[in-house]
């Protein structure tokens, strides 16, 4: 199946008001490592993008990763045509109308993380402490959409990113964060290479990682898809995810 006439926005098919040629396939990420972010020799790279790469070369399309600056306008970007997906860590619970989903490729979590001297051993421990999360993310839904966890906290304050708040949690400014369980595990080991701080045992909670397509973008919904399904059966989604294992994508949480 070739790429031209998949790339059509409006509905699902093919119009001149596109802004992205035929046979590119434009991929929305925000920077949510291990799934996107830029390498020191300033590549885009991360389990999601290495997907999407592979789906693109086995498509002859040509990749490009385009970032999200403000994480709050994808939905706009993806239907003024900007980008043809969005590839990022992106959770489908909560959001299943919102736009057109593959079908799920990973199981992830919400977790905790605290200084280690703390004293916070458990999510009991978390009565009138300080939150911190990052302004419409799936944590920010799990914790509005937990009663019980968010009357713990004396407050609740949005952020624009997770690497604020985990610098804001080693300066004292807040007490916890909640965060994607890998991605917690990526920036604790890479960013901060702090073992002052550790993620709770109790996750808040579980859900599941899909492609957002925009609503109605049916065709190349399919063939991303299919190619996806190729990927999971020839282990190529395997041997994408070995090489972030040690920060939390392993083979018990791919999703097929």
């Amino acid at each position: 199946v070739s790429a031209e006439g998949l790339f059509g926005f409006l509905d699902g098919s093919n119009t001149s008001d596109s802004t992205n040629d035929q046979k590119t396939f434009v991929v929305g990420f925000s920077e949510f490592p291990p799934f996107g972010y830029k390498d020191a020799n300033g590549e885009y790279i991360g389990f999601d993008l290495d997907l999407a790469k592979e789906v693109a070369k086995r498509n002859n399309w040509t990749f490009k990763a385009q970032p999200i600056i403000d994480w709050e306008s994808k939905e706009v970007e993806l239907n003024a045509n900007e980008i043809d997906c969005i590839w990022s860590e992106f959770t489908i619970d909560g959001r299943e109308d919102d736009y057109t989903w593959s079908d799920p490729y990973f199981n992830s979590s919400q977790v905790i993380v605290v200084k280690s001297n703390s004293g916070i051993d458990s999510i009991d421990d978390l009565n009138g402490k300080v939150l911190e999360v990052q302004s419409e993310s799936s944590a920010y839904n799990a914790i509005q959409n937990n009663k019980t966890l968010k009357d713990l906290f004396s407050e609740i304050n949005k952020i624009g990113d997770d690497d604020t708040a985990l610098m804001d949690l080693g300066s004292g400014v807040c007490d916890a964060v909640i965060m994607d369980y890998p991605s917690a595990n990526y920036r604790i080991t890479e960013r901060f290479h702090d073992a002052d701080f550790k993620i709770l045992d109790e996750h808040v909670t579980h859900e599941k990682y899909g492609v957002a397509f925009k609503k109605g973008n049916d065709e190349l919904k399919d063939q991303v898809q299919k190619t996806l399904d190729e990927m999971f059966k020839d282990g190529t989604v395997d041997k994408i995810a070995q090489k972030y294992d040690d920060y939390g994508i392993s083979e018990e949480l791919l999703h097929m």
